[in-house]
């Protein structure tokens, strides 16, 4: 259920029957005004989590699916690890933004740095070029607490960032992304200062060894398929509903009685798993991480990958990161290394300007010119008929 078919539905009143049974046994409970729609009802309850994680997956998902299967084996180790696993963990820092900003309502500029602060993370409790500073724990035991305490982080940016909205969450979140930047620049004691920590490979796992490109891929792969139909199931529960609800009208869901603070709060922690997955990825991929991985480009970048994706759709954040790496690494064979930014500023404005829902919603308009064009032409075939 969309977020337009959720207001119809609030917006819809009883059916007379239903009013009948009101008007003669009249219900003083908090229930029983007009155009009040059961939860159970209004949510669909009766429907299995299991059908719903069935309607997730149609034919276009399995294709999608072949073709991420086939491509190491037609593709050259350049694009397998450098274009589509960097994309990978580009795109689903990117799903942390989709979700925040094109379910809940609100634009955070803070989820590369909880992604950073997973990365850091991993590299102090895990093992690194600094042995002074790395704990030398287990690859799986970092990557836990490497994860909790980003979700702990990326709640706490949300708890000071909801109470307000528009520019005003923008400018919160991206004022703590540039501390935080400015905190491990200067603090050597647990960031290493400006060096940071290198050597921070990927694990090896019985007999494989994620260094590979085609096992980092799969690894990738699979992470980022896992938080998208995740993302995908999680926006058609009651929770998503309730969150879209929120984002269009906050004032009647907290009448109705819906705890706002609670739902955006959740949706930060959720938002902060995706990103600290996405975090870990990418130290991984650069086998490094130091400020300039978290600075303020860095995290312009990933609100700009959103947006060329699309904020509306989690698939979204995958196509825009696709295109961002590609720009990335072929922009330069045309214009100069240092000129990038204008290349990439220059697309971003061309989507917006054209295209405000990125280039899914300008797909989406071609398609619907053609399938116009095409009804066209057959209705003026029948009347030449």
């Amino acid at each position: 259920m969309s977020a337009a078919q959720w207001r119809r539905a609030m917006n819809t009143q009883l059916p007379r029957a239903q009013v009948s049974v009101v008007t003669q046994a009249p219900d003083r409970s908090a229930t029983s005004f007009p155009g009040y729609i059961p939860t159970q009802d209004l949510f669909n309850q009766n429907k299995s989590w299991l059908s719903r994680a069935w309607s997730i997956i149609r034919i276009r998902h399995s294709l999608v699916l072949l073709g991420l299967f086939i491509y190491p084996l037609i593709a050259s180790p350049f694009f397998t690890y450098q274009i589509a696993a960097q994309s990978m963990a580009l795109g689903l820092i990117a799903l942390s933004l989709t979700f925040l900003g094109g379910y809940g309502g609100m634009v955070s500029l803070s989820q590369m740095t909880v992604a950073g602060v997973s990365g850091y993370l991993i590299a102090i409790f895990g093992t690194s070029s600094m042995t002074a500073i790395s704990l030398g724990w287990p690859w799986w035991l970092a990557v836990i607490f490497s994860i909790l305490i980003a979700i702990v982080f990326a709640t706490l940016v949300g708890w000071l960032s909801i109470r307000t909205e528009g520019i005003h969450t923008i400018m919160i979140t991206l004022a703590i992304g540039v501390a935080f930047f400015y905190l491990t620049q200067q603090n050597y004691v647990l960031f290493n200062g400006f060096q940071g920590f290198s050597k921070i490979g990927a694990p090896t796992v019985g007999d494989v060894d994620f260094k590979d490109p085609n096992a980092f891929y799969f690894l990738s792969v699979g992470c980022a398929l896992l938080s998208y139909w995740s993302v995908k199931y999680l926006v058609r529960a009651p929770f998503g509903m309730a969150l879209q609800g929120i984002r269009d009208n906050p004032r009647r869901m907290n009448s109705l009685g819906f705890n706002i603070t609670a739902h955006r709060l959740a949706a930060h922690a959720f938002a902060g798993l995706l990103a600290s997955v996405g975090g870990i990825l990418l130290i991984w991929y650069n086998n490094r991480i130091s400020p300039g991985s978290i600075n303020t480009g860095a995290l312009i970048n990933i609100l700009v990958i959103a947006v060329l994706g699309g904020m509306k759709h989690p698939i979204g954040a995958f196509i825009g990161a696709i295109t961002f790496v590609l720009l990335q690494n072929f922009a330069i064979d045309l214009v100069d290394r240092q000129r990038f930014n204008l290349v990439i500023g220059s697309v971003f404005l061309l989507i917006v300007f054209f295209s405000p829902d990125g280039l899914l919603g300008l797909w989406q308009k071609l398609r619907v010119r053609w399938a116009s064009s095409g009804r066209d032409e057959r209705i003026q075939g029948s009347r030449r008929a």
